[in-house]
């Protein structure tokens, strides 16, 4: 791969070499527990449940330092224009550089805005807060919905706020939902758009207006904007106080950390949202600071490497023991599959390795009874990213929270260990069984083991840790674009869809013919038309 290659070798050297190798064995080093883990303050990354031993990680480690991850680091955190498709820099972090120092982009130092945004959100945050609304209903899509929509759930121990409802598919049914039952005189909406032209967005935010309107509500001082369209803001009839902006350096899916986690900080509060900013300043202090051998961003993404480009495995689950952080994967499927779902590298050539792989997962035991099937005894490997806390928030239940952590520390030993054939017969002898029936029972018992998993654990799912885990798996994003050569911070590949649904709109509301549409698409059409009354 470019300059590269002599790296890439080596890793498929390795890959070959310890194909068969069991992660077990591994740990006849009785240190390796030790040796495979990381850990920054209070929050643990274990590795050692996966093939890679010293070896390696030296590989691996040589491919980021070749491929210019801290010069590519020290260039982003710079506010040099790194997302050169588009000519902007990448500077998400400078929204969570509480006490830094200052953040250049061409000549001008970008934390007086920042921090001036972030102080007239706290204001409206304790306005609202100590007003007599009672619901808030957030109106964006993707970056715009995923993020504050997933802290919320996250954090609700802390939601002593006003309630938080998420609208973002542009099916009525979405909006609809939501809307019924609340009271429109005491509801606050969000409108999530930073060209304030998002069509899903704007159609939904229009219904929201008129929904209050017709219920007694007043749109004039019930609605608030996150966006740069000042003019489009102020047409719809947002006044600018009400009017949070952010500067185009600032992608959808790293957007959380600003005025796209409005709604988050007014159900919350400024103090536990700040605890939220700070756990992401936290890590990313951490990723500036620790050798590679010592940096959670660097080692989650070397894994992921190792395991998707290396070993060749195409997907990857996000398990987080914790109800909480049942949105967790959604969100993380974002942040991975849209920033590294690319096929040319940032001078225009093919990647010649396989990008990102399909981010999936679920939260705690649910998934046991679902998907887990697959990932013990199917005959693909997906690797397993598990989180637990030491603790949950409910002391009284605390029982429960033991049974989860059980669950977790249980699903990444059994997935590593598997059962033997043997095994599996000696269970079935105890159940009485012999002969070909017992052989084949025994055969359906075999878990053949040897799958990897990380653990990332920390002791309580609070502001500051979740701000660092959200963190944690940025950087780890940001690592991986690196090493493969790609741009993740632009998504070219969700403008074509878009773009042929405006055309398509007219041709399904019957207002213009399907002329030149190809035969499925335009027989589809017709039979939408046909049964839509």
């Amino acid at each position: 791969m470019g300059s590269l290659n002599a790296e890439w070798d080596a890793l498929r050297r390795l890959g070959n070499e310890h194909r068969d190798r069991k992660i077990l064995s591994l740990f006849g080093d009785p240190e390796r527990a030790r040796k495979f883990t990381a850990q920054t303050g209070d929050m643990l990354f274990d590795y050692s449940k996966t093939n890679i031993d010293a070896g390696v990680r030296d590989a691996l480690i040589a491919l980021a330092v070749a491929a210019g991850v801290a010069e590519k680091r020290d260039a982003m955190f710079s506010g040099e224009a790194i997302n050169d498709t588009e000519g902007r820099a990448v500077l998400h972090t400078a929204l969570r550089n509480l006490d830094g120092g200052p953040v250049m982009v061409d000549g001008k130092d970008v934390m007086p805005g920042v921090l001036g945004t972030l102080e007239r959100m706290r204001a409206y945050a304790r306005q609202v807060r100590d007003s007599d609304i009672t619901d808030v209903v957030n109106i964006g899509i993707g970056g715009s919905d995923l993020g504050p929509a997933m802290a919320y759930q996250a954090l609700s121990p802390w939601a002593d706020g006003p309630r938080c409802h998420f609208v973002s598919n542009v099916d009525g049914a979405h909006i609809a939902d939501t809307l019924r039952g609340l009271d429109a005189r005491r509801t606050l909406v969000i409108v999530a758009s930073k060209t304030f032209t998002t069509i899903e967005t704007m159609t939904n935010a229009r219904t929201a207006r008129a929904w209050m309107e017709d219920h007694g509500g007043n749109p004039g001082a019930q609605f608030a904007a996150l966006s740069t369209a000042d003019q489009l803001t102020a047409d719809f009839g947002i006044p600018a106080e009400r009017v949070f902006g952010f500067e185009d350096w600032v992608g959808g899916r790293y957007s959380m950390w600003g005025p796209i986690g409005l709604s988050l900080m007014i159900a919350v509060g400024p103090e536990a949202f700040d605890a939220f900013l700070r756990g992401g300043q936290a890590m990313d202090r951490h990723f500036q600071a620790a050798e590679f051998h010592e940096s959670l961003p660097v080692l989650l993404a070397l894994t992921g490497v190792w395991h998707a480009q290396v070993c060749g495995h195409a997907s990857r689950a996000v398990l987080p023991y914790d109800q909480r952080l049942a949105r967790l994967p959604d969100y993380f499927q974002q942040l991975e599959m849209e920033s590294n779902g690319k096929r040319v590298r940032m001078d225009g050539t093919e990647v010649v390795v396989d990008s990102g792989p399909v981010v999936w997962g679920a939260a705690g035991t649910n998934g046991q009874h679902a998907f887990y099937q697959l990932i013990h005894q199917g005959t693909r490997v997906i690797p397993c990213e598990f989180m637990i806390a030491a603790q949950g928030h409910e002391d009284d239940l605390s029982h429960h929270h033991q049974l989860l952590v059980a669950n977790c520390l249980a699903q990444s030993e059994a997935l590593m260990r598997g059962r033997s054939i043997d095994e599996a017969r000696a269970k079935m002898a105890q159940k009485g069984l012999s002969g070909d029936e017992l052989e084949r029972q025994a055969q359906h018992r075999v878990f053949e083991g040897n799958r990897p998993s990380v653990t990332l654990a920390y002791p309580q799912l609070d502001p500051f840790t979740l701000g660092r885990i959200v963190a944690l798996y940025e950087h780890r994003v940001f690592v991986e674009g690196v090493i493969l050569g790609i741009n993740s911070f632009d998504q070219w590949g969700v403008e074509l869809g878009k773009e042929l649904a405006t055309s398509l709109q007219p041709v399904v509301e019957g207002t213009a013919s399907a002329e030149g549409k190809d035969g499925s698409t335009a027989a589809l059409v017709g039979f939408i038309q046909r049964n839509r009354d």
